[in-house]
């Protein structure tokens, strides 16, 4: 039977919680050529969905998304249509779609957002009516952006690009920029209605932080223990408390005086309105990167670890308590992002190679277990997917913005910009009310949703 050598023998089975979307177990014999369509007009047929709509489905062997043929994965793991595959079937996720775009008035840095179920809400004893979007910027200005892209509020006092800002509570945030300045941020919390008000209103700066000295490019917030970290090209680490009040005041930093430029006036005259703000300096400074550091953040399971990504190719990982360096991983090439995958037990880093590595931090050697390749330039920014522990979106250079599934080594979707442009992208936001938030040069925010992107 000719027909036999084209097929093979599989059974289906899912770990969906819903019993309605559950099949037999008992194998039957398929064609070798059915790819994810196919299979998921199998499994649609044998739930007896044939005259409803169909259920699109994505498929797992051995813990490895399909994404090609049954052939193709034969081929590729040396096996013969003699096999027998077990094949896990969950819904499949969809494609996220444009939904909105909002306006900014120079290069966006940085994304932040907060929602009802955010840590930086949940956290706190304030609640919030509605999802906001947290911006820096290049025209050294942080905002605050509401679902209609309206800038409710402006916070004005870096006088350099900013690099990074996170929300902390509804009601404060933080912020740092090229001016070697971290600020912390008072916001009202209250909903401003006021319909003759064009202007956005202005946040007010709580405390200046300083020691950095060079740019600080990166952010990570702790909730439980009210932490900050800073990642600075001046090849160091910040350690500091979101409350200024546990941090040893300093005095402002002296203002040269002999210089004259258009652009140094500017930064006088904030100078002398900083003068009365409160400076604080970090509880301790982490040094032992030999280059810029590019990227920082908690450990999600550990309060007292850090990890830190640099110029200088390695993953560092940090006692907070004893401000030492307690691990050290070597790459090849300059790590520029990095992110946290708790459940996975993996780091997640981007570098200028183009690629994305996939790091377990509790296995000894320094081999990364899986490179992920698709990007054309720096992968800048990561962001976790909010709702799918195996998902996230990575930003890039080349204009675009993927999401990923550590189970397949291929991306599963590339975002590019509504507008066509391909301009650098520079930071991703994956927020699960929002969805996936992106900025960059085209100055524009750009929002894109799946009806089920991260379940």
């Amino acid at each position: 039977m000719p027909e036999q050598t084209n097929q093979i023998k599989i059974k289906f089975f899912t770990n969906d919680e819903d019993e309605s979307l559950h099949v037999s177990d008992s194998p039957l014999f398929v064609p070798v050529s059915l790819k994810r369509f196919g299979l998921s007009e199998v499994v649609n047929h044998l739930l007896e969905k044939d005259n409803d709509t169909p259920i699109p489905f994505d498929f797992l062997i051995d813990g490895v998304l399909l994404r090609g043929s049954l052939e193709e994965y034969l081929t590729k793991h040396g096996l013969s249509n003699e096999a027998f595959l077990s094949l896990e079937y969950q819904r499949a996720i969809l494609p996220p779609s444009f939904l909105a775009s909002f306006n900014n008035d120079d290069w966006i840095s940085s994304l932040d957002a907060i929602n009802l179920q955010s840590q930086a809400v949940t956290s706190s004893n304030l609640s919030i009516t509605q999802a906001k979007i947290l911006s820096g910027s290049y025209d050294g200005i942080v905002r605050t952006y509401n679902m209609s892209g309206k800038v409710e509020k402006q916070y004005v006092g870096h006088n350099a690009p900013i690099r990074a800002v996170k929300w902390i509570s509804p009601t404060r945030i933080v912020s740092a920029g090229n001016d070697r300045q971290v600020r912390l941020w008072k916001t009202s919390h209250e909903e401003i209605e006021d319909e003759d008000e064009d202007e956005p209103e202005e946040g007010k700066t709580l405390a200046i932080l300083e020691g950095h000295k060079a740019a600080v490019v990166d952010l990570s917030v702790e909730y439980s223990t009210n932490r900050i970290l800073t990642a600075s090209y001046d090849q160091s680490i910040g350690f500091w408390s979101t409350n200024y009040k546990e941090m040893q005041s300093i005095q402002p930093f002296e203002y040269d005086s002999n210089v004259i430029s258009s652009s140094s006036k500017k930064r006088r005259k904030m100078a002398l309105q900083d003068a009365s703000i409160r400076r604080r300096s970090p509880l301790s400074l982490l040094e032992g990167h030999t280059q810029p550091v590019e990227a920082v953040i908690f450990d999600a399971n550990d309060a007292t670890v850090g990890y830190s990504v640099s110029q200088d190719h390695t993953i560092r990982t940090w006692d907070l308590v004893t401000s030492r360096c307690v691990d050290t991983r070597t790459t090849g090439y300059s790590l520029l992002s990095l992110l946290q995958l708790p459940k996975q037990n993996l780091l997640v880093t981007g570098s200028s190679a183009r690629h994305i590595n996939l790091h377990d931090p509790r296995t000894t050697t320094e081999q990364t277990s899986t490179k992920l390749v698709g990007h054309t330039n720096f992968v800048v920014a990561l962001s976790a997917s909010p709702n799918n522990e195996h998902m996230f979106a990575s930003a890039s250079h080349d204009g675009t913005v993927k999401v990923w599934d550590v189970r397949s080594e291929k991306s599963l979707y590339t975002i590019t910009r509504q507008d066509g442009s391909k301009g650098k992208i520079f930071d991703v936001c994956w927020d699960g009310q929002i969805g996936i938030i992106s900025g960059g040069e085209d100055k524009k925010i750009q929002i894109n949703k799946g009806s089920d992107i991260s379940k």
